[in-house]
């Protein structure tokens, strides 16, 4: 279920620099682009079409993408919630068009524009700038999470980074992209999504997961290739993903929310070692590779 990304990266000439001495070379950079999202909603007789967000992200799986923002975001609970998705092929410029998606959002939806409207700006770095409070983005999922299961050998951790890196082929040649993975309880490898900004990664890996999960994601492990942040913890609450881990350090308000929906939140996860921060039940501890 890995994906073909287009013009996910592109050629630039670099001065590379190493102990005073200085080559010129060509080098790979992640291309980042803005994405607008754009709405039609409400009942048949009173359409209306509105701007909802603009996204700094790398092109490709750009529906994948407005699909796990808008469910991670609260605005849909289904794909049977959408209608149409496309690019905005109407634009007076080409380059643009692609740039632009437009989403028909059912007629029988009932979309609170006051809430959702008050357009907002995301980073590649940050996926709640703009926001009014913390309040809007600590949204109530509609899954619960079991707090005792799944339950998975601490043995399976150990690999995954690895098999993350292997399957990143834009980060070989870039090495600035961020990725999201999902992983089944035996640590085999289900989906990846790679993108310049952490969010957007795993919204692209929520909107592929629409296609062919059930949600919720009761029995799936979410592996992030950077930080844990709150945001990142609250889209993978609203997809009720119980296990998260990442080769980095998770954020106090990241943990606070771990703890809160029942998540099992994974840090510094390396080939011989882990932290574990909240949901430690899940983890089974026992047999585990001598000095591990």
């Amino acid at each position: 279920m890995l994906t073909i990304k287009r013009n996910d990266s592109k050629e630039q000439t670099i001065i590379k620099v190493i102990a005073n001495k200085d080559v010129q070379r060509i080098d790979w950079l992640a291309i980042e682009e803005p994405l607008e999202i754009r709405l039609t909603f409400g009942p048949l007789a009173k359409r209306r079409t509105e701007s909802l967000a603009i996204t700094m992200r790398t092109p490709g799986d750009d529906f994948e993408l407005v699909k796990g923002f808008l469910f991670s975001e609260g605005m849909i609970s289904s794909l049977s919630d959408i209608d149409h998705i496309q690019f905005q092929a109407d634009l007076l410029a080409e380059a643009a068009r692609e740039n632009v998606v437009q989403v028909d959002l059912s007629t029988s939806l009932n979309v609170d524009w006051e809430q959702f409207g008050r357009h907002f700006y995301t980073s590649s770095s940050c996926g709640v700038c703009g926001k009014a409070s913390i309040e809007m983005v600590s949204k109530t999922t509609c899954y619960y999470i079991n707090p005792t299961s799944p339950k998975i050998k601490g043995e399976v951790l150990y690999p995954l980074p690895k098999k993350l890196r292997n399957k990143q082929s834009v980060f070989d040649q870039t090495g600035g992209l961020h990725a999201a993975a999902l992983f089944d309880k035996s640590g085999e490898l289900l989906m990846l999504r790679e993108d310049v900004g952490r969010h957007n990664a795993l919204d692209k890996l929520i909107g592929a997961a629409m296609e062919y999960f059930d949600f919720p994601l009761k029995d799936k492990t979410l592996l992030l290739s950077g930080r844990i942040s709150f945001e990142l913890v609250q889209k993978a609450a609203m997809v009720g993903i119980p296990i998260i881990a990442a080769v980095g350090a998770p954020s106090s308000l990241a943990v606070d929310l771990a703890e809160e929906h029942s998540i099992s939140l994974i840090g510094f996860l390396k080939e011989d070692r882990f932290n574990i921060y909240c949901g430690a039940q899940r983890i089974d501890l026992e047999n585990l590779p001598n000095g591990k």
